[in-house]
């Protein structure tokens, strides 16, 4: 009885350390969480204290890339009162869903490997940038979904590949993959259980059974919105103006080409994921926002992981690799995260945000590109493509123009959307100027370290 509780007080160990290190990472993290992740925050605020889905209180959206992720948000601030203390609550919750998930797949492996894939995660300063958002929710996931297709659990894998398209519905690449071993009706049943309500409520509802930032996204690639920057020559992007911080954020990607070598099978299927999920981005030619290498990498890093963890040299290169990562976010700034391409920093939106409060006295006010950390500051009417849809049918119809391909996926999507809504007109209209103009009502100055500086005006429209 003695021996049974001693075991038990030692599965404990492992989940009970990822909780703490990873509430203590989301604590330091807290400061500099990206403009996108107050996006996600304000939909799940919303949701939860006034059951609206929509980035503004007072107008429907459906620019929520991972619905599975505002869900979870909205529940958990329902209970705790607080959208950012949600997102931290949700974060350890994913940290230690995916060790639990991890410990389970290398049963095989030395006992420290999920010790060892946690830290080389929870470390990676992309990863770190991408706090808030659906990138540890959709590791998590992804993680139970590896567990049960190596178990053949057809049902249990359908449900979880459910989740996953509900965290993102590109993250099914990796569910593609891994199902090859559990081919079942079963299969396909569970992931129809879990997706097809949500999906089908938000093409009826909502307008568009997947979300506007598909659209959205997709034709700022189109239309050059990052100039000659790419997904494909994303990394030289952020190499830039952090060229270590980038190098060690990037470096895990090395290990997918030898995805294909056998053995390490598991762990093989979720690099070649991997592999197939950077290269369908390379071919949608989106901007590079540093969260959409977060699958990847996740993929890469826990192959990595697991094939250092049976060799001690490549063993010593992953540890060498965390304490890069650890030294290199210590001694960087704590105003803006690890790798960011916003205009300011979080901490400079809020306080914008709270002027725009009490300058807008309930007019809606037009964005100048970033919008998160404003709306959510604010709670005012600020508006732009992501938060009034009477902007989006010229984005589809911009976006239809490429391929009558694309134009007969956009009409089917959009079947039940009602291009008739008319587009808020702001009343006053935030714009980045190089010098001031004559009617301003107020100014701030923004640095940040990919962009430099540059001066915001409020202006009547």
């Amino acid at each position: 009885m003695e021996q049974v509780r001693t075991t038990d007080n030692l599965r404990l160990r492992l989940p009970a350390a990822v909780a703490c290190v990873s509430a203590l990472v989301f604590a330091l993290a807290r400061p500099h969480l990206i403009d996108d992740t107050f996006i996600t925050l304000a939909y799940a605020r919303n949701l939860a204290f006034h059951g609206h889905w929509g980035l503004l209180a007072d107008a429907t959206s459906n620019s929520a890339t991972s619905p599975a992720n505002v869900l979870a948000l909205a529940a958990l601030t329902f209970v705790v009162r607080d959208a950012v203390f949600a997102a931290g609550v949700l974060y350890v919750l994913s940290q230690v869903a995916l060790v639990l998930a991890l410990r389970r797949l290398g049963t095989a492996l030395p006992r420290w490997f999920p010790a060892l894939t946690f830290a080389a995660l929870t470390v990676n300063p992309l990863l770190l940038s991408s706090i808030g958002l659906e990138v540890a929710l959709g590791s998590a996931v992804l993680g139970w979904v590896t567990v049960f297709a190596v178990e053949r659990r057809p049902l249990a894998f359908g449900l979880t590949a459910g989740a996953l398209a509900l965290v993102r519905l590109d993250l099914l690449i990796f569910a593609v993959v891994l199902g090859f071993s559990v081919r079942s009706g079963r299969a396909v049943l569970g992931l129809a259980l879990v997706a097809l309500p949500w999906f089908a409520f938000s093409w009826v509802v909502l307008g568009a059974a997947v979300p506007d930032t598909v659209v959205i996204k997709t034709l700022q690639g189109a239309q050059r919105a990052w100039g000659d920057w790419n997904f494909g020559n994303g990394p030289l992007f952020y190499a830039r103006t952090s060229p270590w911080t980038a190098l060690l954020s990037f470096l895990p990607l090395a290990a997918l080409p030898f995805a294909f070598r056998r053995g390490l099978r598991p762990f093989t299927l979720l690099a070649l994921g991997g592999v197939l999920y950077h290269l369908t981005y390379v071919l949608l030619n989106v901007p590079p926002y540093h969260w959409y290498y977060g699958p990847g990498i996740t993929a890469a890093t826990i192959f990595l992981c697991a094939w250092a963890s049976s060799r001690r040299v490549a063993t010593g290169f992953v540890l060498g690799l965390v304490a890069a990562s650890v030294l290199a976010y210590a001694g960087s700034s704590r105003e803006f995260a690890p790798l960011t391409s916003n205009y300011a920093s979080t901490a400079r939106y809020e306080e914008i945000g709270r002027d725009l409060r009490a300058l807008a006295g309930g007019r809606v006010i037009g964005s100048a590109g970033e919008i998160g950390v404003l709306a959510y500051t604010c709670d005012c009417a600020i508006v732009d493509v992501f938060a009034d849809r009477g902007l989006l049918p010229a984005a589809i119809e911009a976006r239809g123009a490429s391929s009558r391909w694309v134009r007969a996926a956009l009409r089917v999507d959009y079947a039940f959307f009602d291009f008739d809504v008319r587009p808020r007109r702001p009343d006053l209209v935030l714009r980045r100027l190089p010098s001031p103009p004559p009617d301003a009502l107020a100014h701030w100055t923004l640095d940040a370290p990919t962009l430099g500086k540059q001066e915001l005006y409020l202006v009547p429209n």
